[in-house]
C-alpha cells in the first residue's frame, strides 16, 4: 500500500561557541547583564538556524524576534540576539539538516540551562506555502499560498499588533560558555509533529482549510559539538570592504525577501561577517555580470570592484570559528546572485536531462544539465573535498546518483535565460528515505514511491565503512562506522559492533492490524555520502533514523495499563499494542487536541509527571479517537513517538 511518509521537518537553533576572534554582530542583538555576575566577560558565538524538510510545504516562514540565555540557578534571561527591523522571515523548508548563519552575539561567560525564543504570532508573521508536487492526498491544491485569516497561530500573547509566542527550551546538559571551551547548542522544532501544523475543516469555514500553528511542544534540545561539521546555507549579504591584505572581505547580511518578490530583493541588516579566502585549496569565485569564472587564494584581483556588491557565499567554518569561502557569486543585482533555484530536487529526466527543483515559492524550476555542469558535495569538514566537483556531466543523472528529495542548490550559466543550464549543482543533503527492506550485514535497500511514478526508487545501499569516522556520542566520544537511533532521540543512538545486527533485528518488525490495512513496516531515512571507501564512486549512508510511521485514525479498543494500550484502526481486523515511554528525555510526546466550531486548542501532555499520566490515562479510555505516529518494533508493537487523542468535534481530515 501506499504510504505517506512522515514530514521529517526539524527546525534547529544552534548556538556554537568558539574562542576565535569573530566579527561582532555590529547592532544585530543586544546583550543584557541579568542573571550573570557583574563584571563577568564575553564570549563571541556564531548564531544560526537549521532543520530538516518537509515534502507539503515549499515554505514555512517565521520571524524568531530574539533568542535568550537562561542562568543555570536562576535569574533573568540573557538576551544574546534580536532581529533586524523588520524583523526577517526565515524559510525553515530551505534548511533541510543546514544552518541559516545568522551573524555572530556575544555571550556573557556563564553557565545556561534553557533558552527563550520570542516568535512573531501576528496575522502574517507566518507564511505556509504548499510545495509543487505535495503528497498525494494533500488537500490544497500544489503552490497555494495559505491566507493569513486560516492560519490560527497558538498560545499567542499580548496585544493586536504585538502578539508574540515565547518557548522555553530546557537543555539536556548545561551550556557552560567560556573564553577557553568551544559549545554548540542545538534546538529543534519538530514541524512534522502532527501537533505543530494541524489541519482541519470546520463547517464554518465554508469547506477551506484552516491550519493551527503550535509552537509550544514539539522542541528538544540536540547538542552539535564539531562547528566545522556544519553545512551551511548559502549566506547572502553585501560586501562592505576587502581587507587590505585582501586575505577577507567584510559584508552585511542580507536576507531575501518572503514571499518572493519579482524581481527578488534584499532586506538589510547591521550584522557583519567577515569571510576568509580558501588560500590553501583556493575559493571559485564566479563574477555574475561579467560570466566569468576564475579559482583565488586572495581577493586583490577582485579589491577594486566588489565593495557594495551583493554577493552569494557558500562559506565553511573551520575549529577556530572562522569562515572560509569554498565559492563566491557576486554582482551588482542581487537578483542576479539569488535567482537560482534552491530546494528540494522534485524530479530527474535522465532521458531529457533536466532536474526539476523546487523554490521557494512552491514552483518546480526545470533545470537543464550538460556536459559541463559540475556536481559538489558538501563536506566541510574536508576542505579539499567540499571544493572539489565530484562529477561532470550527464553521466551523473544517468547513474540515478541524484534522486528526488535531495537538498540542492542551482547555479546557472545564465540566470536569466529559459530554461536554466546548471553551471553548478550544490548536493547540500543526500537523502534517501522510505520502507526499510533486505537489511543484512552489508547494507539494505530503500523502496519509495510518489505520486509520480517516475520518481519512485528502489535504491540498494551500502554502510559506510566501519573505520569511517561519524561524528560523536553523547559523551563526546568519536564514533566510527555507521549508526541508528529512533527518531528525535540521536543521544540515543547505537554504534560500534553491535550497531549493524542490531538495525537488521529492528528493521524486521512489523505492526500488523490485519485486513486492508495489514502489516506497517519499519520506514526510515538516511545521510548519504559520497566515494566512502565502502563505496568508492556511489553513495554510502552514515546513518538511518527510523521514523514513526504514521497509522489510521483509530480508536481505543484497551485502555492504558502499564503504558501500553490497545489501538484498532478503520479497515484493520485485529488490535496492535501501542507502548508509551514516560522516561524523562524519551518520553512520548502526547498532546490533546480539542476543536470547537472553527477553533482548534492543542495542548502539550507530560507523562513524566504523575498528573500528565493521569490525564492521559483519563483520555485513553476505550473508544477514544487516537492518532499515533510509532515505530514497529520486533514484536509486533508499535513504540509511540507521538501520541495525539481528540476531545469535541473530531478531526475533519
Amino acid at each position: 500500500m501506499r504510504r505517506n511518509m512522515l514530514q521529517s521537518a526539524v527546525y534547529t537553533v544552534l548556538l556554537a561557541g568558539t574562542t576565535a576572534n569573530l566579527v561582532g554582530c555590529g547592532g544585530g542583538g543586544g546583550t543584557s547583564t541579568l542573571g550573570t555576575p557583574s563584571g563577568t566577560s564575553s564570549v563571541t558565538m556564531p548564531l544560526s538556524f537549521s532543520d530538516a524538510s518537509s515534502e507539503d510545504w515549499a515554505t514555512i516562514g517565521v520571524k524568531v524576534l530574539s533568542i535568550a540565555l537562561v542562568p543555570q540557578g536562576g535569574g533573568a534571561a540573557v538576551t544574546v540576539w534580536t532581529a533586524p527591523t523588520p524583523a526577517p522571515y526565515v524559510n525553515l523548508e530551505q534548511l533541510d539538516q543546514l544552518s541559516e548563519l545568522l551573524g555572530n552575539v556575544s555571550v556573557p561567560a556563564g553557565a545556561y540551562s534553557a533558552a527563550v525564543l520570542t516568535i512573531a504570532a501576528n496575522p502574517g508573521d507566518v507564511l505556509l506555502t504548499v510545495a509543487a508536487d505535495p503528497q498525494s492526498g494533500f488537500p490544497v491544491a500544489p503552490g497555494t499560498t495559505i491566507p493569513s485569516d486560516q492560519i490560527q497561530i497558538q498560545g499567542k500573547q499580548g496585544i493586536a499588533g504585538n502578539l508574540t509566542v515565547g518557548v522555553t527550551v530546557d537543555f539536556e546538559s548545561t551550556l557552560v560558555v567560556s573564553a577557553t571551551q568551544s559549545n554548540a547548542l542545538d534546538l529543534e522544532f519538530d514541524l512534522a509533529n502532527p501537533a505543530f501544523i494541524i489541519g482541519h475543516t470546520p463547517p464554518a469555514a465554508a469547506g477551506a482549510t484552516l491550519w493551527a500553528v503550535n509552537f509550544k511542544g514539539p522542541v528538544r534540545h540536540h547538542p552539535v559539538r564539531d562547528i566545522a561539521r556544519l553545512v551551511l546555507r548559502h549566506t547572502y549579504g553585501t560586501v562592505v570592504s576587502v581587507a587590505s591584505d585582501n586575505l577577507s572581505f567584510d559584508m552585511t547580511k542580507d536576507f531575501p525577501v518572503l514571499p518572493v518578490t519579482n524581481p527578488e530583493t534584499a532586506v538589510a541588516s547591521s550584522q557583519d561577517l567577515k569571510i576568509l579566502a580558501d588560500n590553501t585549496n583556493g575559493t571559485i569565485f564566479y563574477d555574475m555580470d561579467a560570466k566569468t569564472r576564475v579559482v583565488v587564494k586572495d581577493f586583490s584581483a577582485q579589491a577594486a570592484t566588489l565593495s557594495a556588491k551583493y554577493v552569494r557565499v557558500a562559506a565553511r567554518y573551520q575549529q577556530d570559528g572562522t569562515l572560509v569561502a569554498v565559492r563566491v557569486w557576486a554582482s551588482s543585482d542581487f537578483a542576479s546572485v539569488w535567482l537560482s533555484p534552491e530546494g528540494h530536487v522534485l524530479h530527474v529526466d535522465p532521458s531529457t536531462n533536466i532536474i526539476t527543483v523546487a523554490d521557494e515559492s512552491g514552483r518546480g524550476v526545470p533545470v537543464s544539465v550538460d556536459e559541463n555542469t559540475q556536481f559538489f558535495f558538501r563536506t566541510p569538514k574536508d576542505a579539499l573535498a567540499d571544493a572539489t566537483p565530484i562529477a561532470t556531466g550527464t553521466a551523473f543523472l544517468a547513474a540515478d546518483n541524484l534522486v528526488r528529495g535531495f537538498k540542492v542548490h542551482v547555479s546557472a550559466v545564465d540566470p536569466l535565460a529559459t530554461p536554466l543550464v546548471a553551471q553548478t549543482i550544490d548536493i547540500e543533503t543526500a537523502a534517501y528515505s522510505g520502507k526499510i527492506s533486505g537489511a543484512n550485514s552489508t547494507g539494505f535497500t530503500y523502496t519509495r514511491q510518489f505520486a509520480r511514478a517516475t520518481d519512485d526508487y528502489a535504491v540498494p545501499l551500502t554502510y559506510i565503512a566501519a573505520t569511517t569516522p561519524n561524528g560523536t556520542d553523547a559523551s563526546g566520544n568519536a564514533i566510527v562506522g555507521f549508526k541508528w537511533w529512533n527518531f528525535t532521540y540521536p543521544t540515543l543512538a547505537e554504534s560500534g559492533t553491535n550497531a549493524v545486527p542490531d538495525f537488521v533485528t529492528a528493521t524486521n518488525g512489523a505492526a500488523n492490524f490485519g485486513g486492508t490495512v495489514g502489516a506497517l513496516d519499519a520506514w526510515g531515512v538516511s545521510s548519504a555520502i559520497w566515494a566512502d571507501p565502502a563505496n568508492a564512486s556511489g553513495w554510502s549512508v552514515r546513518d538511518a533514523i527510523l521514523l514513526p510511521t504514521p497509522v489510521p485514525l483509530g480508536t481505543v479498543s484497551s485502555g492504558l495499563t502499564g503504558n501500553a494500550f490497545g489501538l484498532t484502526v478503520a479497515g484493520g481486523t485485529q488490535p496492535v499494542t501501542v507502548d508509551l515511554s514516560t522516561a524523562s528525555g524519551s518520553a512520548t510526546l502526547v498532546y490533546q487536541i480539542d476543536r470547537s466550531g472553527a477553533v482548534v486548542t492543542i495542548s502539550p501532555i507530560d507523562v513524566t509527571t504523575a498528573n500528565g499520566l493521569a490525564a492521559v490515562t483519563s483520555g485513553l479510555a476505550a473508544g477514544a479517537p487516537v492518532k499515533v505516529f510509532g515505530v514497529p518494533q520486533p514484536d509486533g508493537t508499535l513504540k509511540a513517538y507521538v501520541l495525539a487523542y481528540y476531545t469535541g468535534t473530531l478531526p475533519g481530515m
